[in-house]
């Protein structure tokens, strides 16, 4: 009876010793807990909009640290890892003891240390609490340190803090890092011998490394080719087809994309650890491959900027601040698609749009290019010459100067840069001056990016939306009336597709513009598709002058190869909206035929007021309205001459309201002739038969 009575106590007794170890260790646990907090000094990285690296940036002690995730990883790589390094890992709770035994009775039999029995954990823990020194105390610190992690962490945790942490020679710390400086790939997928070689290199990283002691980095990925487990994991014989595969000699740089971007972003926040851009990494690389080539072709000290748009939602997804971010000698370091310079003629088709859009004239108009003086401003050609009687087509296709400064003159520069801002664009005129007809020719200052920005209307079918920076700026819909009526963006849509390509590139199905500013500073070229926009400047960023400099010899020859480069497939330009059409000169109102204006925009008429006349729609015209599917749009009407108000009247019925405009929507009652008639202030009428489609 004493007996049982002594064991009880003495059982007791042990509970109770057991039980204040416990609480004794669990206090001592969260009173020293294992370091996790260092384990979150990363990388920062900029990445795309598909989520690709685009850009990595070193830790302050200036490692290259990627955040990985085995979910990011190779599931073959995570099987040849757990199977050479730790194979009862999702078994084990940090400490393998069968590992250590089988070490202890290595050591003693045959007197060295044959194989480890540090556990993925446990090299975790020396990983995030590195300790100079292999001694006893460390490695039971170590075997600590994984017990306690264990409890905190799930083996996916675990395994995450492992890829990311593992060391690989020089500044190179996880999987991520690794596989991008051997293979230049993300490490999704890998091949048996990259993978083995990623495996190899975190037991000797510096005697390893492939770039330095390639014959080692050989025969550590064939031992791990060789273990069983291994061997097991990948399959019969993939090991041999894996050894005769070269081990890669040269550590490649990281991605290093969007110089201007990634400082712009760094500037958001130094804190942040990713940065999230609308930029597609086919495109940005593309863009700067061509950029960097350009700028060797062209010489010294000149520089190339881009900036691509999808002029849709906004996104940039490709933008170059400069040829070379590093290369001193061309300012690499300025962004110059956000310098304001002279864009030259690159405003033109705004001017001929308005010019559509009032009715003034249409494609086959016949306009003078010849000598003219606009009250002591007296534009000349590019090539100091004049082509004479031009329609209107050719004088926007061959950028003649006459031509764009006689309609802007009509138009009134004040409407242009009006315009300008239902785009959300507002150059930057000369101090202390007003709008004035040199603003057609580039006598004003304006960003790459803003210029993007107004093209993105004509390929949006004259709707402006607002261009993103990439990073901070969100793009969006602009809540306006339009840059441009639809028809009128069409029409000059349909003349820039036209411009012959550049010597040597061949037709994308694009629509483009080239300028070249005052002096031979700055050489432009904008072009677009039915989805995005792509913006080029040339020229030095001190602004001195460059003897040759064209847009369309310098600026478009990069502009066409950009758009080839870019791994964007061209989408066709927007089709013709309801109501739009080429109309022959021969079939043009009279008033159509020939644009003549006095200075100061004044109608040129012999000796009294014009009277009115219809524009737009031409006599006998078939206008496609959508009436065959039932969905009927109103139909643009236009004027020239008269005294206003005016009234109009359709089929005899006279139309809502008088107005003092030159244009009317007009509504029609469904399919068929009718006959449109205006009434001016005087009593004057003019009146024109369509059919409606």
């Amino acid at each position: 009876m004493r007996a049982k009575k002594k064991l009880a106590i003495g059982s007791l007794a042990g509970i109770l010793l057991a039980g204040v170890g416990l609480v004794l260790l669990d206090a001592a646990d969260r009173a020293y807990p294992p370091p996790l907090a260092r384990a979150d000094t990363v990388s920062a990285e900029m990445r795309d909009a598909d989520g690709q690296l685009l850009r990595a940036f070193a830790t302050p002690e200036g490692l290259w640290r990627l955040k990985t995730r085995a979910v990011d990883v190779d599931p073959q790589f995570l099987k040849m890892l757990v199977a050479y390094e730790d194979r009862r890992f999702y078994t084990h709770a940090g400490v393998d003891l069968q590992a250590i035994g089988r070490a202890a009775i290595q050591l003693v039999t045959n007197g060295r240390i044959v194989s480890g029995a540090s556990t993925l954990s446990m090299q975790v823990a020396r990983l995030i609490e590195p300790r100079q020194g292999r001694s006893l105390s460390a490695k039971l610190l170590q075997i600590a340190r994984a017990l306690q992690i264990e409890r905190r962490l799930s083996k996916e945790q675990i395994l995450d803090l492992y890829l990311t942490h593992a060391p690989y020679g020089g500044n190179l710390e996880g999987v991520r890092a690794a596989s991008l400086a051997y293979f230049g790939k993300e490490p999704r997928r890998l091949t048996i011998a990259e993978a083995a070689l990623l495996v190899a290199l975190p037991q000797l990283p510096e005697k390893r490394r492939p770039d330095r002691n390639l014959a080692m980095a050989e025969a550590a990925r064939k031992r791990v080719l060789e273990r069983v487990a291994v061997a097991d994991a990948i399959g019969e014989g993939e090991a041999a087809r894996a050894e005769n595969v070269p081990v890669p000699s040269q550590r490649m740089q990281l991605p290093a994309l969007a110089a201007h971007v990634a400082e712009a972003a760094r500037r958001k926040d130094l804190k942040a650890l990713q940065y999230p851009t609308t930029l597609k990494k086919q495109v940005q690389a593309g863009l700067e491959a061509v950029a960097r080539a350009s700028a060797l072709k062209l010489g010294p000290k000149l520089s190339i900027a881009m900036v691509m748009a999808d002029a849709r939602t906004g996104e940039i997804v490709g933008e170059v601040g400069s040829a070379d971010y590093f290369d001193a000698s061309r300012s690499g370091w300025i962004d110059m698609t956000r310098a304001s310079r002279s864009p030259g003629s690159t405003l033109k088709p705004f001017i001929y749009g308005l010019a559509f859009e009032e009715g003034l004239v249409s494609q086959e108009t016949i306009i003078e290019d010849r000598p003219a003086d606009f009250f002591g401003y007296r534009p000349r050609n590019f090539d100091m010459s004049y082509q004479g009687d031009v329609t209107v087509r050719e004088a926007l296709q061959l950028s003649l100067n006459v031509p764009a400064v006689k309609l802007l003159d009509a138009i009134n520069p004040a409407k242009l840069l009006i315009r300008f801002r239902r785009a959300q664009v507002r150059p930057l005129l000369p101090p202390n001056e007003t709008p004035g007809l040199a603003i057609g020719l580039g006598g004003l200052g304006i960003t790459l990016k803003d210029l993007v920005q107004l093209y993105s209307a004509l390929a949006n079918r004259g709707q402006p939306i607002r261009i993103g920076d990439g990073v901070n700026e969100q793009p969006g819909k602009i809540d306006c009336e339009g840059m441009l009526e639809p028809v009128a963006a069409w029409n000059v849509t349909d003349i820039l597709s036209g411009v012959i390509p550049p010597a040597g590139a061949r037709k994308q199905g694009i629509a483009y513009k080239t300028g070249t500013s005052y002096g031979y500073r700055d050489a432009w070229s904008i072009g677009y598709d039915g989805r995005h926009v792509l913006g080029v400047w040339v020229g030095r960023p001190d602004n001195s002058a460059v003897p040759g400099l064209t847009g369309y010899g310098t600026a478009a020859p990069i502009l066409f190869e950009g758009f080839a480069k870019s791994g964007i497939a061209t989408t066709p330009l927007s089709s013709p909206p309801l109501g739009a059409m080429r109309i022959a000169q021969s079939e043009l109102p009279i008033s159509q035929r020939r644009f003549a204006v006095n200075p100061g925009g004044l109608l040129a008429t012999s000796g009294r007021e014009a009277a009115p006349q219809i524009v737009y729609p031409p006599e006998g015209a078939h206008v496609d309205l959508g009436a065959k599917s039932g969905d009927l749009s109103p139909l643009m009407l236009k004027l020239q001459g008269g005294r206003a108000p005016f009234r109009w009247l359709a089929n005899g019925k006279p139309l809502p309201d008088i107005s003092r405009r030159r244009t009317k929507q007009w509504m029609p009652d469904g399919r068929g002739y009718s006959k449109l008639t205006v009434i001016d202030a005087m009593g004057r009428a003019a009146s024109v038969g369509v059919f409606v489609d």
